[in-house]
């Protein structure tokens, strides 16, 4: 061990009390303390906080560390000075003279270690008076958000180069969670690294089981999400929008689970109150948009799930990270359905607006503006404006033009819109330059990030190995415990049953007739998963009888099996090799060679076998049932609830029908049909207050329907 190293581990077990560095840890250290750049690349919760810390403690001056996140920042900050370091932060939520005098104790040399928010390196006061400081280590946390082609980018941190200009550009630690080659490649230029010390480490987390599953719909994504509230309790759920935030905290409020929703349209103050009721555990579950999480600081995360899928590998494995960071065995489940794609496909339409569009904008703002140059319209009223578009490419505009210099954006006093201000109102909308091919580029980028994580979703193989080679950790092992590895494990793998054969080869016929035979290339693939699996189970909607998918000999071949078990069933299918995807925007399945002989009974191969038993509906009560996942609504049944709603509605004053029930609790009840309360109950929609008041009637129905 080298001196360097030694006195470092001295300083951990004095300083943070701990005996030892967790793996990769020492490496980053030791070049922090011999003075080179580093790079660092660790996952959330593999201690990269401690990395440049520990160096702030050692090394003569005074540290600074750059961070987007002002809770973040006091709580390190109050961590800090609990262990008798002399630690301060500077961010907008101090007045222009703390900010005055804590920058001036700096210069004299009053503090150890110094958080910074980006955004004060844009003020020339500031980087006057940052001039004056001894700065012994320069650390930006987040670092991926420097970069344009990161899941992440904010404007601010293109400013970070001055502070470390004027700070005589000392060593300088980039941390971050997640960064490909070309985000690390860019930190490096952004920043000025001067030959970096390159650390990709910890991307193995031992202790968080990953899956992907794979829903039709959203009834379907209900049930696998019961299911892991019921039994892992804590936890996260991410959703695309906010609508979709508000609509799933609707049902974890109908099944009584502890919860706060969060997402971006929320008042600031609101944010901060439901993050921090998160934090200190007063709520057990989040569920939010990904505006939520970054340095959420919480050991006992049991599971984290996405609703939907998110734009990138890079935002995924950072949010999953946020997943046992105790140590202890958690759950990360990606619920896949291809058709949230179109959600993705939105946000990379509104993140990269045409230069036509970023005209049209500028043009508005001209038109509107007054004889200063401002316009106090908000975005969506300047997208109401225009011709095409939506608020998120207007948005987008803005920050682009104002990054660009041609308008500048503000607040404006009592309202939560900003304004906004031409700089110059003698320049025309042709007279803007725009770096159309770094324009391009960046879409090009956006959209292969989304193919990453589709790849990613349909990928054959460990999870998380898949994930570290993404990422370029060298030393990927299989990890044995996410969904995949569980299923090619060997000890799950039996012999199939007489019955279980019959039902795979009709599984397989289904994908051979619904499959073109071609004498040069085989199978020819036509129709994609789902429509295979309504075809086997024996839909009744209009798309399958326009296609005469009703007339194959295979169809509604395994109606009784039910859609989850067959949907299971064909996955497993495709991790054996018996059926293929094509991948793509639009992916069809078709059969193997391998696939085709085990149809015909040549072989039998070894998976494992689905468990036929569905997912409860929602998680029970203790001791109580589950409902099960079979079978479609009786249209009869449904009109018949439908009546009795309308019924019931007219006799409380002509209330809407919503009011007594959805429409989806109707046809929940018509497809699950309790037969008791306590069973009803487990039907998201259905509270304790409507058990009571207007449960009564409809159970009497579904019973009379036998």
């Amino acid at each position: 061990m080298t001196t360097v190293l030694q006195s470092a581990e001295e300083a951990l077990g004095r300083w943070f009390g701990f005996s030892a560095f967790r793996p990769g840890q020492d490496e980053i250290v030791e070049a922090a303390l011999n003075g080179r750049d580093v790079l660092a690349i660790m996952p959330t919760g593999g201690g990269k906080s401690l990395c440049y810390q520990l160096p702030a403690l050692l090394l003569e001056g005074t540290a600074v560390v750059v961070s987007p996140l002002i809770a973040l920042m006091k709580d390190q900050v109050d961590a800090l000075q609990a262990r008798g370091v002399e630690a301060t932060l500077i961010n907008s939520t101090l007045g222009a003279g703390e900010q005055g005098e804590r920058i001036r104790a700096m210069a004299a040399g009053r503090y150890k270690l110094v958080y910074i928010a980006p955004e004060r390196f844009r003020h020339r006061y500031f980087l006057e008076q940052f001039r004056k400081v001894k700065v012994s280590f320069f650390a930006v946390d987040e670092a991926h958000c420097v970069s344009q082609w990161g899941h992440d980018f904010r404007p601010d941190y293109l400013r970070i180069g001055r502070g470390i200009e004027a700070a005589g550009h000392p060593p300088v630690g980039a941390f971050t969670a997640t960064a490909t080659k070309a985000v690390r490649d860019d930190i490096t230029l952004s920043l000025g690294l001067r030959e970096p010390a390159v650390f990709v480490r910890g991307f193995a987390r031992p202790n968080l089981e990953f899956r992907v599953s794979h829903v039709a719909k959203k009834a379907e994504k209900l049930a696998r999400l019961s299911a892991i509230v019921g039994e892992h309790k804590k936890g996260i759920i991410y959703c695309a929008t906010r609508k979709r935030v508000e609509e799933v905290a609707e049902v974890l409020a109908d099944w009584d689970c502890s919860h706060v929703a969060y997402h971006a349209g929320l008042p600031d103050a609101e944010r901060e109150e439901r993050q921090n009721a998160f934090i200190r555990r007063e709520v057990d579950i989040a569920v939010a948009t990904n505006a939520f999480g970054m340095g959420i600081d919480r050991a006992d995360i049991r599971f984290l799930v996405h609703f939907e899928m998110p734009g990138s590998v890079e935002a995924y494995y950072q949010e999953a990270g946020r997943a046992g960071r105790d140590g202890l065995p958690s759950v990360c489940d990606l619920f896949f359905n291809y058709a949230d794609r179109k959600t993705q496909d939105f946000f990379i339409e509104g993140r990269n607006p045409s230069v036509a569009f970023m005209r049209e904008v500028y043009a508005h703002l001209l038109e509107t503006a007054d004889a200063e140059g401002n316009v106090h319209r908000s975005i969506q009223e300047i997208t109401d404006a225009l011709a095409g578009g939506n608020g998120m490419m207007a948005g987008t505009s803005l920050k682009h033009l104002a990054h660009l210099g041609y308008i500048e954006r503000f607040d404006i006093p009592g309202q939560r819109k900003r304004g906004t201000r031409v700089v110059d109102t003698s320049r025309r909308p042709g007279d803007l330059e725009f770096d159309e091919p770094a324009l391009l580029e960046k879409a090009r980028r956006d959209q292969a990030k989304l193919d990453a994580i589709l790849a990613y979703a349909d990928a054959r193989g460990c999870r998380q190995e898949w994930i570290q080679r993404f990422f370029g950790e060298a030393q990927a092992k299989p990890c044995r415990v996410c969904d995949y590895c569980q299923r090619s494990d060997p000890a799950n793998q039996k012999a199939l049953t007489d019955a279980q054969i019959t039902t795979l080869q009709k599984a397989l016929s289904g994908v051979a007739r619904m499959s073109g035979r071609n004498a040069v290339e085989g199978w020819v693939p036509r129709f994609g998963m789902g429509l295979v699996i309504r075809m086997l189970t024996g839909s009744e909607e209009q798309r399958i009888r326009e296609l005469g998918l009703d007339k194959l000999s295979t169809y509604g071949i395994l109606k009784d099996e039910g859609r989850k078990f067959v949907r299971s069933l064909m996955e497993e299918c495709l991790g054996a090799g018996l059926i293929r995807s094509t991948g793509g925007q639009l992916p069809m399945v078709t059969l193997t060679p391998l696939g085709e002989s085990a149809m015909r009974r040549e072989f039998t191969p070894r998976i494992v076998w689905p468990e036929s038993d569905p997912l409860p509906l929602r998680p029970p009560a203790a001791g109580g049932t589950a409902l099960k996942l079979d079978g479609q609504p009786s249209a009869e049944l449904l009109e018949e609830l439908r009546r009795k709603r309308a019924q019931l509605a007219r006799i409380r004053g002509n209330v809407p029908p919503y009011r007594i029930f959805s429409n989806r609790v109707l046809e929940d009840l018509a497809r699950f049909r309790p037969r008791t309360a306590e069973e009803a109950l487990l039907i998201p929609g259905i509270g304790e207050k409507k058990a009571r008041g207007v449960l009564k009637p409809f159970l009497e129905i579904i019973a009379r329907a036998g």
